[in-house]
């Protein structure tokens, strides 16, 4: 069958499975305001947590995304806010040839004697590192590089000396370091290896009277994601595992209705109050079994049993709404549904593929131009791209493009982006003949589809995406009231289950060839 063909019955896939709510209203005690879960929606994975004072905050893994690791602030746990990201500098983030499955995976921020530290892996650049600060606002320090391995490193404080446990070989090992240099102190040494799920990793230790707890995930960042302990009189073990293990996981017959799955990785935290509470993240399924948001950031409460074992979320599973919690609810981050309408100031949330080539962006008021790339968004290679993260599932986008200085063979537009084969733009290019024209192009994995050509008697336009549970629909037109639809395509087909990555979809802004195009507006409305 010829790819056409083929990218054609995929695209006419009626994926009519049940459609869930995105969003509704929780049961709240005390004063503390009513929302739904997830606690950070879009693409926030791997959560890591940590309390100074009476002050929290989250980091989560940006994979090939620059800047690298956002960092969120709350006051009161109910309300976040991006402070900013960890990982700001070239020195501090080499991403080349990154894709989705590379780059920074699953940080931890932890603080200690008046430093904040942040431990994760560059996978296919470097490895293990840590960085410090003195302010989580940054700037934080160059990499320190470690000599233990495994992926999700993690840091634990006692009594002068400073603990590093990560996964080498599928065993939980532990070490001690240097928090000054990152210099191995200790021999590396396995301390368990789960219950027996494949991928035991995302390890981190607590100390809670007279034991150490070790918190892992097992089973892949999938369906049959799960959360398993175990404890210790001594750090180094032997560590017995919890007898009502998995103490959290939705791949069991009470949560297979849940449109919240994939639950994992997750991370505790006592507040001021002495209440625990655990972030993780999961995904939201969507007409059936996929996701394109990607992995959110979640947050349920902890109590413990009289056997000194956690029991999370009053043993119940997570729903997107949950009538029957009696905690107080915790809304999602407190992110703008709007991103500035111009661009001559930008927010922590904008993102660049890999390094970015300054040179390629450049500000002109409230106008960015940019500069096209030799690299498609395909080929991988730096290409000129900026965008921010789909964090609802119904929303718009709309841009406004100048593509007067396009070239005969350039194009910029917009495009909803999971993976560097996996992403469908509106388009706007130049043809040989000096013509400007619109279109929509789809790519999944080796099946590209083109839409028909719009030409177009102005250079400036209006690019539209409109995003609903089961549909993307892309316009163009000089002005709201003459945008055209140039093409749909189903959501499911950006998810991570089609094309998989280890993300969610980032919409954002390119261009490539020779030419530059002007961008006035990028304006997302949940």
């Amino acid at each position: 069958m010829k790819k056409k063909t083929v990218l054609t019955a995929l695209l006419a896939l009626s994926l009519s499975a049940q459609s869930y709510s995105q969003t509704a209203t929780l049961h709240t005690m005390s004063d503390k305001t009513a929302s739904a879960h997830p606690l950070i929606p879009g693409y926030h994975p791997d959560p890591s947590v940590c309390r100074v004072g009476n002050e929290y905050y989250i980091v989560n893994s940006s994979f090939q995304y620059f800047p690298g690791v956002p960092i969120f602030k709350s006051n009161d746990m109910v309300h976040w806010e991006q402070i900013g990201n960890v990982l700001d500098r070239n020195s501090q983030l080499p991403l080349k040839g990154a894709s989705s499955w590379l780059g920074i995976y699953a940080p931890t921020i932890r603080y200690n004697d008046g430093t904040f530290y942040m431990i994760t892996t560059n996978v296919g650049n470097g490895g293990n590192f840590m960085v410090t600060a003195t302010s989580p606002e940054g700037p934080w320090s160059e990499p320190m590089w470690l000599q233990q391995q495994g992926i999700d490193p993690s840091l634990y404080f006692e009594d002068g000396k400073c603990y590093m446990v990560s996964n080498p070989d599928n065993t939980i090992t532990l070490c001690e370091i240097d928090p000054t240099t990152g210099k191995q102190l200790t021999e590396s040494r396995g301390i368990w290896q789960g219950t027996g799920g494949r991928y035991p990793e995302g390890p981190h230790i607590y100390k809670k009277g007279q034991y150490y707890y070790l918190l892992i995930s097992e089973g892949g960042t999938e369906i049959a994601h799960r959360l398993t302990m175990a404890r210790s009189r001594n750090i180094y073990g032997p560590y017995e595992s919890c007898p009502h293990n998995p103490i959290f996981t939705h791949c069991c017959l009470s949560a297979q209705d849940s449109q919240v799955q994939g639950t994992g990785h997750g991370d505790l935290v006592e507040d001021a109050n002495g209440q625990w509470w655990m972030t993780f993240l999961a995904f939201r399924l969507y007409n059936g079994t996929y996701h394109h948001l990607g992995r959110e950031t979640f947050l349920v409460p902890v109590e413990w049993d009289a056997d000194g074992w956690p029991v999370v979320n009053h043993g119940k599973p997570l729903q997107p709404v949950n009538k029957d919690t009696d905690f107080a609810s915790l809304p999602q981050a407190a992110i703008a549904n709007t991103a500035a309408k111009g661009f001559k100031a930008m927010g922590h949330e904008w993102l660049y593929i890999q390094n970015p080539d300054s040179s390629k962006y450049e500000r002109r008021g409230s106008t960015l131009r940019l500069h096209g790339s030799k690299s498609s968004l395909t080929e991988n290679d730096r290409p000129t791209f900026v965008g921010r993260r789909q964090q609802h599932a119904d929303m718009t986008v709309t841009v406004s493009l100048d593509a007067t200085l396009l070239k005969p063979g350039d194009e910029a537009g917009l495009t909803a982006y999971q993976i560097h084969d996996g992403h469908s733009e509106v388009l706007v290019g130049r043809a040989d003949d000096g013509k400007l024209y619109a279109t929509v192009r789809y790519r999944m994995k080796n099946l590209e589809k083109t839409e028909e050509r719009l030409w177009l008697d102005s250079a400036k336009q209006l690019l539209v995406l409109r995003a609903t549970p089961d549909n993307y629909e892309f316009l163009c037109g000089k002005d709201e009231k003459s945008l055209k639809s140039l093409g749909t395509i189903a959501p499911q087909l950006m998810s991570t289950e089609v094309v998989g990555g280890f993300t969610g979809v980032i919409l954002g802004i390119y261009a490539t060839g020779n030419g530059s195009a002007d961008f006035k507006s990028f304006d997302y409305q949940h």
